[in-house]
């Protein structure tokens, strides 16, 4: 894992075609932007959390989704 320490409004590149900036600071919560191809998944954390835990408790089927259905 890498750990790299950015201020307000800088970026950090993955490869040629993801950027993730720092996009707002607040007290306790940091909003980031990320841009990358469409093909590329991005997904919360705590999301895909949530869907292992209800598989478990409900043994169903269930996938996590491909894509964010909003991403610009």
């Amino acid at each position: 894992m890498l750990v790299i320490s950015r201020r307000l409004n800088e970026t950090i590149y993955i490869g040629d075609d993801i950027t993730i900036s720092v996009s707002k600071i607040d007290r306790s919560a940091v909003r980031i932007s990320i841009s990358a191809p469409r093909e590329v998944p991005i997904f919360r954390g705590e999301l895909l959390d949530e869907v292992e835990r209800l598989k478990k408790t409900f043994q169903l089927p269930i996938k996590a989704p491909r894509r964010s259905p909003r991403r610009p």
